[in-house]
């Protein structure tokens, strides 16, 4: 591929940010997981898929493979690598007789298993019969460069963005039934973490980076305290997580990557993917060249500041994402404030016929229908960047 960029993808000008006076890039990196199936549609193994290339590594349960980035100073960069790493992973998928499904849930009713790992184990003990609804969770995740000085306004501010989870909701299904618009942050944010009810839900905006690290260490001894009630031993569970690592909340500051990590958005086609991440570095990249505050429900971003709603708006924003995804007016309204190019986005989760009943083969036909998009987008914008 080459350094041009699809104009269906990409913004006027990639994000900078500004030190001394001068601008440099903004980095930002994405991993995505997605489902494997066969030629039948069916859940497997990824199996040799690993080996297509670097950023290619197997997810905590069999069928789900995640495909990351390394950090990349403009859109053109960030697209030229996702792609030629999908396009290795799709031509070793090829000769296995798999394809990569970019669905939220797998649409699966039968049992999902775990790889073997004391990692899953641990959480699987804690998190209880819950944990099954984590199982059948494929997501986005996107990283920014933390702006030194402007982490909290950043941090804030994606938490504040977090509605425009639904401009790339992929699937309405646990299992066979209908759950919601966006069924992933459903089974995710409030079925999975019942017995750690600070797990999993978006956490309010944060004062500066001490309250911060104050509520990640509260939220990891909840971790291991509950892990010690159900039969394991403290230094163990340390050795295995720290109070980043334990922590599965929407929006973090990574100190390990030295970003702001949005964690809310489903798997979906890869230029829909590379939209939302590039409309998100542009609107973080503004943070340190105008006023941040927060202020009423409303919200918006404008060439002179960002106004950021009260979190309990914020929250209504949220479940509205969810439950409506696209269809909410006000989700819409809400992120064309914010900056986002709504008209620009295709759901998959709208396209899929609410009352049409899934059976299984029903099921199959609808993974390798998405399997076969997916394809075609690559092979789309690989042939626009050849020319």
């Amino acid at each position: 591929m080459s350094d041009h960029i699809d104009s269906s993808v990409a913004s006027n000008q990639d994000p900078t940010l500004e030190t001394d006076g001068s601008s440099v890039p903004l980095r930002r990196s994405i991993e995505v997981e997605y489902w494997v199936i066969d030629d039948e549609g069916r859940l497997t193994d990824p199996g040799d898929l690993t080996d297509a290339g670097e950023g290619v590594e197997r997810e905590f349960i069999e069928p789900l493979l995640e495909i990351k980035t390394t950090p990349c100073e403009s859109t053109a960069e960030l697209q030229t690598e996702f792609y030629e790493r999908l396009q290795m992973v799709l031509q070793q998928a090829q000769e296995l007789d798999k394809h990569l499904v970019p669905l939220g849930t797998p649409i699966h009713d039968g049992e999902i298993p775990d790889r073997p790992g004391e990692r899953t184990r641990i959480q699987d003990r804690v998190v209880g019969s819950n944990f099954e609804y984590v199982r059948h969770c494929a997501g986005t995740h996107i990283h920014v460069e933390q702006q030194p000085g402007h982490v909290i306004d950043q941090l804030n501010t994606l938490i504040a963005l977090d509605p425009a989870l639904a401009l790339v909701n992929s699937s309405p299904y646990f299992g066979r039934e209908r759950l919601t618009t966006g069924a992933r942050s459903q089974l995710y944010r409030r079925m999975a973490y019942e017995t750690l009810p600070h797990q999993g839900r978006l956490w309010s905006y944060a004062d500066d980076l001490e309250s911060w690290a104050k509520r990640l260490e509260h939220r990891y001894g909840e971790f291991v305290t509950q892990s010690i009630i159900t039969g394991f031993d403290r230094e163990r569970v340390e050795s295995y997580f720290g109070p980043e690592s334990a922590v599965w909340t929407p929006v973090q500051l990574r100190e390990r990557f030295s970003t702001v990590e949005w964690r809310s958005p489903d798997a979906a086609l890869p230029s829909q993917i590379l939209r939302l991440a590039d409309e998100l570095a542009t609107i973080v990249s503004r943070v340190p060249k105008v006023p941040v505050r927060i202020e009423g429900e409303r919200g918006r971003i404008t060439s002179g500041e960002i106004v950021l709603p009260e979190f309990d708006a914020v929250s209504e924003y949220v479940d509205a994402a969810i439950n409506e995804g696209l269809d909410s007016n006000a989700v819409r309204d809400y992120l064309d404030r914010m900056g986002f190019g709504v008209a620009a986005y295709e759901p998959l989760t709208h396209e899929i016929d609410p009352e049409q009943e899934i059976t299984e083969s029903r099921a199959r036909e609808l993974r390798l229908t998405c399997a076969d998009r997916l394809e075609a987008d690559v092979r789309r914008v690989s042939s626009v960047a050849a020319d």
